[in-house]
């Protein structure tokens, strides 16, 4: 079995602020607002969620199975 990472560096695309972020590991996190510029980020089109388009690290649930039906945006 693969180790989960919990933890993703999240960029904003708009100023490029990073973040060490924890990511919840039974749900996937639509939103995050940038502490730096306040810009609210969402995912891209076809991410599940913040971390899978501007982190570092995708959601626990598609490190863990590779999909992430009953999360889509």
């Amino acid at each position: 079995m693969t180790k989960i990472i919990i933890n993703s560096e999240l960029t904003c695309p708009e100023c490029g602020d990073t973040k060490l972020l924890e990511m919840p590991t039974n749900a996937c996190q639509w939103f995050y607002e940038c502490t730096a510029c306040q810009v609210l980020l969402k995912p891209l089109k076809g991410d599940c969620c913040v971390f899978c388009s501007y982190g570092s690290v995708p959601c626990p649930p598609i490190q863990q199975s590779g999909s992430c039906s009953g999360c889509e945006s």
